[in-house]
């Protein structure tokens, strides 16, 4: 095998490896279950709560373009031009109570515990700052201290090398 074809599959491995590609395969299968409990949803609430003001089958629900529309034994046109409107409901309905689940049971939650996170990462971030800043000073003073018993009478000022003292 060449090395062109050595570096092809070993760049597909480290592809397939690494995080994204599996949370990829794992958000599509966990998405396609998904889909059966929405589309149940519609089917065993939407659909007979919208069945009390008409039918059941939301797909039924159709205007005429090019009157009349008539259709055969089978349910194809045969004359007039349909306007489907009940499917496109049906898929806005579906469109609508997917995104609402995914938003407050997924994306709301994920957001608040990301935000609590950074508010404590913040805060630890904040302390740390104060710590070192404390700990610079009390460094500066035991310096100040030492200077101040190396050269009896003389106090360093702050920040002045003690071997400048003559």
């Amino acid at each position: 095998m060449s090395k062109e074809k050595e570096s092809v599959l070993a760049g597909f491995k480290a592809f397939l490896m690494r995080g994204n590609v599996i949370d990829l395969a794992v958000a599509v299968v966990i998405g396609a279950a998904f889909t059966n409990v929405v589309n149940s949803l519609i089917k065993g609430i939407i659909n007979p709560v919208v069945g009390a003001f008409g039918t059941q089958d939301l797909d039924q629900y159709s205007s005429c373009l090019q009157s009349p529309c008539l259709t055969n034994e089978t349910g194809e046109v045969v004359k007039g031009i349909p306007i489907m409107w009940g499917t496109v409901l049906s898929a806005v309905l579906t469109f609508l109570i997917t995104a609402a689940v995914v938003y407050f049971l997924m994306v709301l939650p994920m957001s608040k515990y990301l935000a609590r996170r950074a508010r404590q990462q913040a805060a630890k971030e904040e302390v740390q700052e104060v710590m070192d800043v404390s700990e610079l000073e009390v460094l500066k003073e035991i310096r100040d201290a030492l200077i101040a018993q190396r050269v009896p009478g003389q106090a360093a000022a702050p920040g002045q090398n003690p071997q400048s003292h003559p």
